[in-house]
């Protein structure tokens, strides 16, 4: 049986509330209802306490509900991220990547001994060490209390001292590198305040608009893409070769074909025979035996016996999409310097704003090319080749012994070899072409893994050569101490060492001192310096700075396996490519496919004449399946036939769907 309700309590609580919570009254249905009202002693004034009493167990039993079932996702989260991290530490893909293996083994042993030092500080801590260290001249009673007083010892008079010394030693070595770092973005300063560009003697641009210019004024050029199993790119980069503004005649497009799938290898034929049924200059070369990676492609097809009639080279590699006036851009530089072997243009990336890898990987390769090839150019005629997007003069490679099959960086070394022969360089930052960065991590890594061992197999093959060379002794410096040693030996190892070792040990070893400025400051200037080329990367310096001290453990891997001459060092994973376009240069490939032949003077400005049938060509299957994408549907017998209202149209269609 219930006790009787006590009223008194009853009139005392209403008129509490009455007066105090006036605005509870006029509040929500929801916030009524979780209030328990009581008025007067009657039967209904119970069941509505019995039943409010019964919603407020469910609420809360929902609320009980919501937070276990969030603490189950952050779980399940937690666990999905620590599987993933374990299989991609511990995945292995082949034989070639046990010094790999063996360095992350390593890693992951000084991880374990963190930890255990750490516990072990952890016990010191809660005993009450970090007030007053035990000392062996004390009497010592307990075991833990023993050891860590001989660990106090040894890392005193044995572990600091050297640790202590590696700091001082890296930052000096990080001083230097933010000197170069700064004396770059100096130069780059007074560049552009002072308006400094390579001249040209002649403007092809111009000089094509006269009746009277002959097609002989124009040199010999060949245009070269090796590829290899590039059946997403081929297509686009094929295309933007050949539709080059120059005289048919005067230019040649060598494929250099490496790939070893049938599949790919017919359909490259078929792309070129299409441009040589348009009356383009172009030769698919396919190698039997594949030596050499990208260096013996280029090799083999310098070696033709045709190459005596030309005067300049292109390369492009089969992501790259130069614009039409690439040549006439380019070749006017070489006009009355006979010294200058190689002109190299900029990289423009279409998917540089697609993930957060791409963002950062734009602004180190914005810096690379705004300041470090401009800067150098501009100042010491010389630079890294970049492998592509450029123009050497045909001379000045075979002057300098052509393509070598030693290193995994055969840009960077006829570079080198070209500059020990005198040759000079010249960088246009105004000219640019087109090319795709890999959006996907472990591309990324393979990639880095091949730009960082490359430098240092070419450093210890070429240290010699450079010694013996007959050029000045500034030169020589440039590229044994800036070039090689600051720049790609040097830059990897403190960034690791600092940032990835003494940093970590210093917590654990507090007598080696590392200065807040060296931890702080400094980073985070050099991280400005770097992202001034690319200001619209400023929100991302953050993780800028993250991802680059993170990436340091995969550059300083690559920099030992190529000094040591490692298995791994001489591995060429080709970068995956997707073939990303953005509409503005899905456009200009279907002009570009499509655009009708037209001659003016003695030069001709496409691939077939009036009334040709080639003038309205069916659209590639690679344009169709982007413009369905867009527009939503698409008749490709309409296409084929009327084209040219197509294109007429193509603003409104990426208008109205995109």
């Amino acid at each position: 049986m219930s006790p009787s309700p006590n009223y008194e309590f009853q009139e005392w609580w209403n008129k509490q509330r009455a007066s105090d919570h006036n605005d509870l009254l006029s509040s929500s249905e929801t916030s009524s209802f979780l209030t328990v009202d009581i008025h007067s002693p009657s039967t209904e004034a119970a069941k509505d306490r019995s039943r409010s009493a019964r919603q407020l167990s469910w609420i809360y039993l929902l609320k009980v509900h919501k937070i276990a079932h969030f603490l189950a996702f952050i779980t399940n989260g937690f666990i999905t991220l620590i599987r993933t991290a374990k299989r991609r530490v511990s995945s292995r893909s082949s034989g070639s990547h046990r010094s790999e293996s063996r360095f992350y083994q390593i890693i992951k042993f000084f991880l374990l001994i963190s930890v255990l030092l750490l516990i072990f500080e952890l016990i010191a801590y809660f005993k009450g060490w970090h007030f007053s260290p035990p000392t062996l001249e004390s009497e010592v009673e307990d075991l833990v209390e023993y050891i860590y007083a001989k660990w106090l010892i040894i890392r005193a008079n044995y572990l600091a001292p050297p640790l202590q010394s590696l700091t001082n030693a890296c930052i000096v070595l990080f001083m230097i590198q933010s000197v170069d770092r700064l004396v770059l973005v100096l130069g780059c300063f007074y560049i552009k305040f002072r308006g400094l560009k390579p001249e040209a003697e002649m403007d092809y641009t111009e000089d094509v608009e006269n009746v009277g210019m002959n097609v002989e004024d124009y040199p010999m050029v060949m245009l070269q893409i090796p590829m290899c199993n590039e059946r997403e790119v081929y297509q686009q980069s094929i295309a933007a070769v050949c539709i080059q503004d120059w005289p048919r005649e005067r230019m040649l497009v060598q494929i250099l074909d490496d790939s070893d799938d049938t599949d790919v290898q017919a359909i490259i034929k078929a792309e070129v025979h299409k441009w040589q049924q348009k009356g383009v200059h172009i030769i698919y070369r396919h190698r039997l035996i594949r030596t050499g990676y990208k260096a013996g492609n280029l090799k083999s097809a310098m070696n033709c016996d045709y190459v005596k009639d030309y005067e300049f080279v292109a390369i492009f590699d089969a992501d790259f999409q130069p614009a039409p006036d690439f040549l006439k851009k380019t070749i006017p530089y070489f006009k009355g310097k006979d010294d200058l072997a190689l002109v190299q243009t900029r990289w423009s990336f279409v998917n540089k704003d697609e993930n957060l890898l791409t963002r950062l990987q734009n602004i180190n390769l914005a810096f690379h090319f705004e300041v470090e090839q401009q800067v150098n150019g501009w100042f010491i005629n010389f630079f890294g080749f970049n492998g592509t997007a450029g123009v050497w003069r045909i001379k000045a490679l075979e002057d300098c012994g052509g393509w070598l099959e030693r290193t995994t960086v055969e840009d960077m070394d006829i570079a080198v070899r070209a500059h020990l022969c005198g040759w000079k360089f010249i960088y246009l930052n105004d000219v640019k072409c087109l090319c795709e960065l890999p959006e996907s991590y472990e591309a990324y890594k393979k990639q880095q893994h091949r730009w960082h061992s490359g430098p240092m197999q070419l450093f210890r093959v070429c240290f010699i050569d450079i010694l013996h060379s007959k050029v000045g002794w500034v030169k020589k410096a440039n590229l044994i101490f800036l070039f090689f040693l600051l720049r790609k030996l040097i830059l990897p190892f403190y960034s690791f060492t600092l940032f990835c070792i003494i940093l970590p040990l210093t917590m654990f070893l507090p007598e080696a001192q590392l200065p807040f400025w060296v931890v702080c400051y400094i980073p985070g200037l050099v991280s400005i310096l770097n992202i001034l080329p690319s200001p619209q990367s400023f929100p991302f310096i953050v993780p800028y700075l993250l991802f680059e001290n993170t990436m340091s453990v995969t550059k300083f891997n690559a920099m030992v396996s190529g000094l040591f001459q490692f298995g791994s060092s001489y591995e060429w994973i080709v970068t995956k490519k997707l073939g990303r376009s953005s509409e503005a240069d899905l456009v200009a490939m279907v002009e570009n496919e499509t655009a009708p032949l037209v001659e003016s003077g003695g030069v001709h400005k496409s691939s077939s004449e009036s009334g040709n049938p080639l003038l309205f060509p069916p659209v590639s299957r690679k344009v169709i399946d982007i413009l369905k994408f867009y527009s939503g549907s698409f008749d490709e017998e309409v296409a084929t036939h009327d084209f040219q209202d197509l294109l007429e149209d193509r603003t409104s269609v990426f208008d109205e769907e995109a």
